[in-house]
């Protein structure tokens, strides 16, 4: 996520930011820019500092929830965010209203994301069968446990992935080296673009080259992992223990770990990071972001770009007494099938930029 500038006063702002510190401008974020605005009270719309179109704020900023912007003539009541939404929490209860809070910051960084990477978002509203839809849940007081995952177009959170106690104690019983929040969306959304760009676009058996076979048995498929584990050389060709499950984990998991790339990659560039250390063979930690890693068209580079920050990020992490920022291990197999989700995204953007630069 890159850095962002207040348009009144130049201060910087991140992205949840509501109001700017500096100089108490109400600030929200503008899909249709993708980029953070300063505003003015305008009747009971808003409008940016300095002019411009009349906007109005997502319902679900009354509840701290959001702060992105529509159109305020729009009759959505919801930002193109939280529109996907079907169920939320009791959100008169304020631990769970604090768990949906949660979910929703990890949530908007995903949209920023695919919104920057001209990635369609399809909702339930324009495509009942099979468009894109969110699912809040709590597990059930009689010790029914809620499920995250995805079917067809529909992603069930469970809301004690919002609890850190709980999502740690998870991490650690099914020997995961990470489990976030956001991390949990970008698996998600990797199963719904699985869907509209590798099944609806006609390239499964490319994918099927890269990922193996979709058409096994995943009910069959899950049974054994959870029965026998991975195969013990599984670092070698998957990004994850829980990737050896199925080729549709494959690639979600891939497609997690490219989001992951992606926005770190932005955040460094956006700071200026560079690494250059004191070390004998130095080039093989050497890094410069100087590039827009949404618009980047070669992923050797992202790649050559993204080794070296894990590597520094690790060692910051350990440097603090923490784990790990980045505990995994990305061998030339699973670059390339990163390199086959790079190409899927960018088919799909280049599109997006050659109608934005013509004006269509």
């Amino acid at each position: 996520m890159r850095l962002f500038s207040c348009t009144s006063c130049e201060q910087t702002l991140f992205f949840e930011n509501e109001r700017c510190e500096h100089c108490g401008c109400r600030v929200g974020y503008d899909p249709a820019l993708r980029d953070m605005v300063a505003l003015v009270p305008d009747g009971a719309a808003w409008r940016p500092v300095g002019g411009g179109r009349a906007l109005r704020f997502c319902e679900n900023a009354e509840l701290h929830a959001c702060n992105w912007l529509l159109e305020a003539g729009c009759e959505d009541r919801f930002c193109l965010a939280c529109r996907p939404n079907r169920t939320v929490p009791n959100l008169n209860d304020p631990e769970r209203m604090d768990q949906w809070r949660t979910l929703e910051r990890a949530k908007h960084r995903l949209m920023h994301t695919l919104l920057r990477l001209g990635l369609p978002i399809i909702d339930r509203y324009d495509d009942p069968e099979g468009g894109l839809a969110f699912d809040f849940l709590a597990d059930a007081g009689d010790g029914g446990r809620v499920m995250t995952g995805h079917d067809q177009g529909l992603i069930t959170i469970a809301l004690r992935e919002a609890d850190d106690v709980e999502r740690e104690r998870m991490r650690v019983s099914l020997s995961e080296y990470y489990r976030t929040v956001l991390g949990h969306f970008r698996h998600e959304i990797g199963h719904y673009y699985w869907n509209v760009l590798v099944r609806d676009e006609g390239r499964l058996e490319e994918c099927r080259a890269v990922f193996g076979d979709d058409r096994e048995d995943y009910g069959g498929a899950l049974k054994r992992y959870y029965e026998n584990g991975p195969p013990s050389d599984w670092r070698e060709r998957f990004v994850s223990a829980y990737a050896t499950m199925h080729a549709w984990e494959d690639f979600a998991e891939t497609w997690a770990h490219y989001l992951h790339m992606i926005d770190a990659l932005e955040t460094a560039g956006s700071y200026g990071l560079e690494t250059a250390p004191h070390v004998p063979k130095a080039e093989l930690l050497t890094t410069r972001v100087d590039f827009d890693p949404f618009r980047e068209e070669d992923f050797g580079r992202l790649s050559g770009a993204w080794l070296p920050l894990t590597y520094l990020l690790n060692s910051m992490n350990r440097s603090m007494g923490l784990p790990d920022s980045y505990p995994f291990v990305l061998t030339p197999g699973i670059l390339q099938k990163m390199a086959f989700v790079h190409r899927l995204v960018r088919g799909v953007s280049q599109g997006v930029e050659r109608r934005t630069e013509t004006g269509q």
